[in-house]
């Protein structure tokens, strides 16, 4: 058999990882070079950069005035921690889950803090929950964008404005990517490493007057470790959510996150991001449209990712395989990509089934999206033809 003809085009930036994910633009280490090395983050100039990180960002989400920003220790994943300790337990909570960051928000509340009062409703990979069937009497915890499944939420429309609970909304892979109803949600989550590309480590909380209140009135049942405590004495702490951080934060990612957000301010604020997104989501979609061997996860076109857009493999040689082979056969093709230097990191998520993920949020470019499906075609058809010559 004929090995299959490599394209002719490759992307110019072969970073499609779903996190940390691709830098932006024309970056270069040498936009680090004013980063406050070797200085304290709670000297003047080090309060006023990471009070620079929290105002571009809440100008760029358009952010309400009365709405709290701040930035935590650990990623989304201190930050929703931060949120699920501090604030369950006062009435009942609904648990959305439809991928493997949702199940692990599901763990964190039933076999971590033991609420008995939860409720889980669940969908597999490509599906969503019946959101109708959301309780808003009890708190409602979920995320906006699936990471790891490529399903997101398809709008706010699901959320009374009138509601007695409180919505905790993990949105790393959404922020800076897809329009978040601010008015339907009470706390939201986010990474730098996702939609803007910074660098790991530290995550951004934003509490809605309604959670504060909550925050103010209610003091959980369980200890509360020092990273998660954000009131003293029945109180708010303000300075959190005004540069003064919890913990001692890396400055050279601060810098890297107010790069990447003047990054967002000159090319056009949020219009222009969702829109570098959603062309990227476009690209897939119309080779995805006119291609046989491959699906996308997400089963409603309304439900699919702009930012992780998950894919299936569905040609005959592959689903006639056993489920190890499959899992196999779609890591060689990732393995191709990557010895080829047109993709990296493009694996389904482990807990996922076997296929492709790809980022397509705004720090990728179009046209390297477009370069780079060509190339799928090629490993699939590279996988094909050693399975049949095996």
């Amino acid at each position: 058999m004929t090995a299959p003809q490599k394209p002719a085009t490759r992307p110019d930036n072969p970073d499609f990882s779903s996190g940390p994910c691709a830098k932006r633009p024309g970056w270069t280490p040498a936009v680090l070079g004013d980063a406050l090395v070797g200085r304290s983050h709670r000297s003047k100039p080090g309060k006023a950069r990471l009070a620079a990180v929290l105002d571009k960002s809440r100008a760029l989400l358009g952010l309400p005035d009365d709405y709290r920003i701040g930035i935590v220790p650990a990623s989304d994943t201190g930050a929703v921690e931060m949120a699920l300790w501090s604030l369950l337990g006062q009435r009942g909570v609904e648990l959305l889950a439809w991928e493997s960051f949702g199940s692990g928000w599901v763990t964190d509340v039933v076999k971590q803090l033991k609420l008995g009062d939860a409720r889980t409703l669940t969908a597999g990979y490509g599906d969503l929950p019946d959101l109708s069937q959301v309780d808003f009497d009890c708190d409602v915890v979920f995320t906006w964008n699936g990471t790891t499944s490529g399903v997101c939420v398809p709008d706010g429309d699901w959320i009374p404005r009138e509601r007695s609970g409180l919505t905790i909304c993990d949105a790393t892979s959404a922020a800076f990517a897809m329009d978040l109803p601010w008015d339907k949600l009470d706390v939201v989550t986010y990474s730098w490493q996702k939609v803007l590309g910074g660098e790991a480590q530290h995550g951004v909380l934003i509490l809605s007057p309604r959670a504060v209140a909550r925050l103010e009135s209610y003091t959980p049942p369980w200890p509360l470790p020092k990273l998660f405590r954000m009131t003293k004495g029945g109180a708010l702490i303000e300075g959190i959510f005004k540069g003064e951080t919890i913990n001692t934060p890396s400055m050279l990612a601060v810098e890297d996150a107010l790069d990447a957000l003047t990054w967002a301010e000159r090319i056009g604020g949020l219009p222009a991001l969702i829109a570098r997104s959603q062309a990227n989501l476009a690209a897939v979609a119309d080779w995805v449209a006119r291609t046989d061997w491959v699906d996308f996860l997400a089963h409603d076109p309304a439900t699919r990712s702009s930012t992780s857009i998950c894919l299936k493999i569905v040609a005959d040689w592959f689903t006639a395989l056993p489920a190890d082979a499959q899992a196999k056969a779609a890591k060689r093709m990732v393995a191709l990509l990557d010895d080829e230097g047109v993709a990296y990191d493009v694996g389904a998520y482990r807990d996922a089934p076997p296929g492709l993920r790809l980022w397509g949020g705004a720090t990728v470019e179009a046209e390297d999206m477009a370069a780079l499906l060509p190339w799928l075609d090629w490993a699939a058809a590279t996988v094909q033809g050693e399975l049949a010559a095996a």
